[in-house]
Formats: structure tokens, sequence, C-alpha cells
């Protein structure tokens, strides 16, 4: 796949062999890991974090309850349009500052240390969040597989047990250095585009009735409790505004990537498109083939597409299927994992954790950052523990995830906006419409991440309240005391080398 030049910027430079170790250096880092990954492996990562199969399938009976059908698939359309948005304008910074560090680096140089911490906290506790999210999610569609095939209770508890062993997994896989990592993703694009295809082509052909269109794009249902129409609909866009999360990875991994000042933008962006398209023809194809709403709902399995594959296809048929979405949600957590222990590598290399020495530290022998990869899977497994004894706790610690990363993505690129003819792009740039969708895309952040805080359920109780936003003021809470003990003493940004090409504002902005 190709993106047409945005500028003549971007056509005067395609011509260039850019040289990526020159680049870096010029951002004050020498070249420590391995330069392994071309544009395709880039774009992999990104895609399968995102992983429409993981996200689509975990959420889909949240949507079903949240507005369903219409809501679910004309919410996709809108929000995957303003994520474009969003990731077009990312995609301009990035090609700016290619480095591991991705976000936090990018609001530093262009707000100052005290943006770049807090929008480096924001984005390293979502990334955290996302791994328990995702393994666990797996873990949770592994138990309802042990039940299909082995008659086992999917009990807490085992999924716990399933999920560790995948965090090990996971673990081990990224320590083997990112030529693995790069091969299991580009293997995770094709498993996820497949994956897509046999289920929706499976349902389709399958001999069972289906619902009409006019069924699946009008049918409205509330099972909230909240008397808003409007309100249900903004709940359930969050179906789509949790799935598209993640593709800062492509920037994450700049550093491991030949040719990153455009190979990174383009990951971000293609890996949003792909997404957008595949992913709604997911839905569609699952909520044309609901046989009885109520017990899709309600389904034994715990997994509502899981009772869709038995009510149309057969156990048999659910279980080939349940393989196929288990199998995609393992590569976007391995992807995820390796993300976030770039992003614990770049923030450790510039003093921002505790015990940062240890954790920037990079293999002789595969140029990985191995210590980060495990510092990774060990808080991941951290977040989800309490999911034992309360599902509550484990929703409020990894609903950081989606309202901690939204506003990370926004941070640079709303100080990219500010700095107006002092932001010098890279060669990857959406020239003079960067302005136009930056504003919109910032405007879209700020709505979203409010709406991640919004009430889901009514009457509010303890087990029934969206912890999202009390989550946030904590993460943000933390991070300015540990600013103020530790961050305003130990964490710095090396000085750049071609102090004319970015620029440093004088206010700190958060």
């Amino acid at each position: 796949m190709r993106i047409p030049s945005m500028s003549p910027r971007t056509a005067s430079h395609r011509h260039r062999v850019l040289d990526d170790d020159a680049v870096l250096a010029q951002h004050g880092y020498p070249q420590e890991l391995a330069r392994r990954m071309g544009t395709f492996g880039n774009f992999a990562i990104s895609i399968s974090v995102i992983c429409v199969l993981a996200g689509c399938m975990s959420l889909f009976g949240f949507g079903l309850a949240a507005g369903g059908p219409a809501v679910m698939l004309w919410s996709w359309v809108a929000v995957g349009a303003m994520v474009l948005l969003l990731g077009l304008s990312l995609a301009d910074v990035t090609s700016a500052y290619p480095t591991s560090g991705g976000l936090y680096f990018m609001a530093d140089r262009l707000g100052g240390p005290l943006a770049g911490w807090f929008t480096g906290w924001l984005n390293l506790m979502g990334l955290l969040g996302a791994i328990a999210g995702i393994d666990y999610g797996a873990a949770t569609f592994a138990a309802a597989f042990a039940s299909l095939q082995w008659g086992v209770e999917p009990t807490d508890s085992l999924k716990m047990i399933i999920f560790a062993v995948i965090l090990l997994l996971h673990g081990g896989l990224n320590a083997l250095g990112v030529r693995v990592v790069n091969v299991l993703n580009s293997i995770s694009v094709w498993w996820q585009m497949g994956g897509v295809t046999l289920i929706v082509g499976a349902l389709f052909l399958a001999p069972a009735g289906h619902q009409s269109p006019e069924w699946v794009f009008t049918h409205f249902n509330n099972d909230t409790g909240i008397s808003s129409p409007l309100l249900v609909c903004l709940i359930g866009s969050l179906l789509a505004g949790y799935t598209f999360c993640g593709y800062d990875a492509s920037s994450h991994l700049s550093e491991e990537t030949r040719q990153a000042q455009y190979a990174a933008p383009r990951g971000i962006i293609r890996s949003i498109y792909v997404s957008w398209i595949a992913g709604f023809i997911l839905l569609a194809g699952l909520l044309f083939s609901i046989q009885d709403y109520k017990g899709t709902q309600s389904s034994a399995t715990g997994v509502p597409p899981a009772q869709i594959f038995i009510d149309v296809l057969g156990v048999p048929g659910a279980k080939l299927l349940l393989l196929v979405v288990i199998v995609a949600m393992l590569f976007c957590g391995n992807a995820e994992v390796a993300a976030t222990a770039r992003m614990v590598f770049a923030f450790s290399r510039d003093g921002a954790l505790p015990f940062s020495a240890t954790w920037r530290q990079v293999s002789s022998r595969t140029q990985t950052p191995v210590n980060g990869v495990w510092l990774a899977v060990g808080v991941a497994f951290l977040l989800a523990l309490p999911a034992l004894y309360s599902p509550v706790a484990y929703g409020a610690v990894t609903a950081i995830n989606a309202v901690g990363m939204t506003p990370a993505y926004a941070i640079p690129v709303f100080l990219a906006l500010r700095a107006g003819n002092r932001y010098q792009p890279g060669p990857w740039t959406l020239g003079r419409w960067r302005r136009p969708i930056g504003w919109i895309a910032v405007t879209y952040a700020a709505f979203i991440t409010f709406v991640f805080c919004l009430p889901q359920t009514s009457p509010l109780t303890v087990q029934s309240m969206n912890y999202a936003g009390i989550t946030l003021l904590v993460v943000l809470g933390l991070a300015w005391l540990m600013w103020l003990t530790r961050g305003r003493h130990n964490y710095r940004l090396p000085a750049s080398r071609n102090t004319g090409h970015h620029t440093v504002l004088s206010q700190d902005v958060v």
C-alpha cells in the first residue's frame, strides 16, 4: 500500500536515502538498538497492536448493550475518521522526531521538560495497561475455548494462570530480539486480514438465517439504564475508541527502523486505515449473523462472539474461529510488549524511571532492551492481579490504556501547532493541511477523552462506576509527585546537535 504525497516537501525528499544514525545523532542519541526493521515491519507492529480481532471481539458485548448494532457500526465509521486525522497529525510530528521515546520526546522538544514528563507517564501507563488488557483478554478467550473443548469452568483463577503463561511467552519472544518480533508482526498482519476474511466468510456462507441490512444499520439497543439516547450513543462509541489505540508503536520502534522519517509516519497511517476497513467488515459480519440477541449477550462462554459462532457454525466451527481470534490476540500482546519495552528503554535513558540504569541496558547479543521487556510484563501482571478479587479494580487500572493514550497522542500535535512557524516538520509532512487537520484532531482527542470518563451505566454503584477519570487523575497526581521528588532533578533529554531544527518553547505545557 502506498500513501500519496501530502505536500511538495515530501515529493522533493523522496529520492534521498536518509542516514538514520545521523538523524538520531542530531537528536542527541547514539545508535544502540539494531536497525533491522523495514517499512512493512514498522506498519506491522502498529496494526498488530490495534488488532481489530482483539478490540472488536473483546468489546463486542459492551457494544451490544450500549447502543447496539446501529451505534457500533456508525460510531466505528465516525471515530475511525477522527482517529485517522489524529494519526496523520501525529505522523507529521513523528517524522521530525523519530526516536524510541516517541510521544514524550516530541512533547519535551516542543514544550519543555514538564510537558515531556507528563506525556511520558501517560504514554507509559497506557502501554502497560494495554498489555494487561490485551493479554488478559486473550486469557479470557482461551478459557472460553477450554470450556468448549474440555468442559473446563472458565474461573478467574484459570484466567489468571493462562494470563501469566501468556506474559511469560511474550517476554521470552521479545527477549530474542527485534528480528523475531519483526517476523511475528509480519505474520500477524496476514493472520489478522485472513482471520477477518475467514470469520466473515464462514458466517455469511453458513446455512443460517441472517439479519436484514435495515436491522444491522438502524437497530438501537440500550441496556445501560441511561435514559438519554445521545449519551448512550457516545458511550457506545467507546468500542471504536478503545480499539483504535496503539498506533504510536511505529514511533517507538523508529530507532530500529530503516529510513524511519518516512517509514514510521507511514506505519502509523496505514495501520489506522487498514484497521478501520477491516474492523467495519468484521463488526458487520458478526452483527448480520446474530441469531438470538439476548442469548448472545448472556452466553455461557462469557464471550458473546463465541455464542454467534456456536449458533451459526456449531461447536466445532466455533472452536476453530475462537482459535483464530486467540492467536491474533497473542500477536497483538507480543507487539504491545515490544513497543512498551522501547518506551521503558527510552524513558530510562533520559533518567525518568527509578533504577533507570537497569532498565536502559541493551543486550550486547540481540541489541534489545531485555530488562525493559521483563519490567513491562512484570508490571502488566501486577496491574491485572486485582482481577482475581475485583473486576472493578481491574477495570480501573486498565482503563488508563485509552484515557491515558489519547491525550498523550494529542499533546505533541497541540504543541507543534502552538509553535507555529517555529516547528520544523520532517521530510514526511502534511504541508498546508497540517494546521486544519491538527486542530480538528486535537479537538477530537479532548472530546473523546471526556467521553471515556462518562458514566457507562445507571444507577451508579461501586461495581458499575466508570473509574477511568479517577484513574487518570491518580496517574497525573503520581506523575506530579514523582516530578517534584525525582523528575526535576534526574530527567533530562540530551542537547540537540541541530538546534535550528528543533523548537524548545519556554513554557511548560501539561
